[in-house]
């Protein structure tokens, strides 16, 4: 991330998205930002605020993507919420500082994969030792060799007999040998009484404390060798990690690095001269300000700043505006960027251009059943001609409605291609029409099935 400049991170979302250049720009320059800020004196770094973005348009135009795909590009700890699933303090629900904690619970998990990652090889060596160990005989003068018990003299090498069976399990030769393994379970039901909606709301997490007070129960289970490799392979990994600094790198990276995608901020924007449900919405805004202006949230792995958490925000505001959200809340978010709707030359890049194109997808998924299948130039016109129409005619729900027009369209095909193996299948413009119109000609049908 840090050799990536603004041109690049936008070449980079290209890929994936079409077309919304303001929004690619103002997410690049964010990012940017970031690193930049890593590069000032220390005694400047912390006055340098991120410049959060509220992003406006309807959905299925790229909002969510654009922010998903900005954080893969950064290797950042990024979360997902929508800004009506929570509630004011004191109301039944979660409450805003959740989205915190959940935060820091994505980054420890992932600064703990990125270190099991890193001593696999180690983890693999000491889980093929104990496969060896359960594989060892259990009687004197007896070893487990090419599935059969064969007799060894009371002077042959233990070592020899476990170098043999190494050589046989790296070989793959005792994959399906059935061995009995111990592994750890949590301490009974009890702790499901603790893991419900509310109790992150707890200062001090009372399941972890309890998990640590019950002893863990160990299971015999049954499991082929194979099996058995994967799982000891995990477990040895995880001893190996040191748990203590993968918690510290990972508020760390939160703190510095984390981005919260708030999805449906307008949701809790309140309209003038409106009472009622408004002052629940006012009060989620009021309990959000601490969280993005910068504040310390308790997690169960102790103390994370906001401060320099990037927020990005979004929402239709087909009702509300940006400027019925309280003004401390505004003044927040300084970048403000409208996305534009979708036309129907958009839809005919997206099925086509990006890397993850949905022409591309069919194509090969049905390639797994060795079904050739080919779209025509005027096919993909006539899949965007009809998927803008619907969009028109019905909801705009944007780029989401090529997913239902092409599931329609590729029904049959998909029902049947195991019974078409070895066949090459070309969709043109009159298969699109043929296959639609019907659900076309009749609107109330369409607005059910497309």
């Amino acid at each position: 991330m840090n050799e990536l400049t603004p041109a690049q991170i936008v070449a980079e979302l290209d890929r994936y998205i079409v077309g919304q250049q303001r929004a690619k720009r103002a997410v690049a320059i964010a990012l940017r930002n970031r690193w930049r800020r890593q590069n000032l004196p220390p005694e400047l770094r912390d006055e340098v605020a991120p410049k959060n973005i509220i992003m406006i348009g309807p959905t299925g135009v790229g909002k969510t993507e654009i922010a998903r795909r900005l954080a893969k590009l950064s290797q950042a700890p990024f979360l997902k919420v929508e800004a009506s699933k929570y509630t004011e303090v004191g109301y039944v629900g979660r409450d805003v500082e959740s989205m915190i904690r959940d935060l820091v619970e994505l980054g420890v998990n992932m600064v703990k994969a990125e270190m099991a990652a890193g001593v696999r090889d180690r983890a693999e060596a000491l889980a093929e030792d104990r496969v060896l160990d359960l594989l060892l005989p259990h009687r004197q003068g007896e070893a487990f060799v090419s599935g059969t018990l064969e007799e060894v003299s009371p002077e042959a090498s233990r070592d020899t007999t476990r170098e043999k069976l190494r050589a046989q399990l790296r070989a793959g030769k005792l994959d399906d040998r059935v061995i009995e393994l111990d592994t750890q379970s949590q301490a009974g039901p009890i702790l499901e009484v603790f893991s419900g909606q509310g109790m992150e709301e707890v200062g001090i997490n009372l399941k972890d404390m309890l998990s640590n007070l019950l002893p863990g129960r160990t299971r015999r289970r049954r499991v082929k060798v194979k099996e058995a490799r994967r799982l000891l392979v995990q477990e040895e990994a995880q001893k190996l990690v040191d748990v203590d600094e993968a918690v510290s790198q990972a508020i760390q990276r939160v703190e510095n690095s984390g981005i919260i995608f708030l999805d449906e901020l307008d949701k809790v924007a309140g309209r003038e001269g409106t009472h009622g449900p408004d002052v629940s919405r006012e009060g989620v805004q009021r309990d959000l300000l601490p969280i993005v202006e910068g504040s310390t949230v308790t997690t169960k792995y102790g103390m994370a700043r906001t401060d320099h958490i990037l927020f990005i925000a979004a929402g239709a505001f087909h009702v509300a505006k940006p400027s019925d959200l309280i003004p401390e809340l505004q003044g927040r978010f300084p970048i403000r960027v409208e996305l534009e709707p979708l036309t129907r030359q958009d839809f005919v890049r997206i099925l086509s251009e990006p890397q993850n194109a949905l022409v591309r997808q069919y194509v090969e998924l049905l390639k797994t059943e060795g079904v050739a299948l080919r779209f025509k130039p005027d096919a993909v016109d006539a899949i965007a001609e009809i998927a803008s129409e619907v969009n028109q005619r019905t909801e705009n729900i944007g780029a989401r409605r090529l997913y239902t027009v092409m599931e329609k369209l590729l029904e049959e095909i998909s029902f049947t291609a195991p019974d078409l193996t070895g066949q090459e299948l070309v969709i043109d413009a009159e298969y699109v029409h043929a296959r639609l119109a019907e659900v076309m000609k009749d609107e109330d049908l369409s607005r059910y099935i497309l």
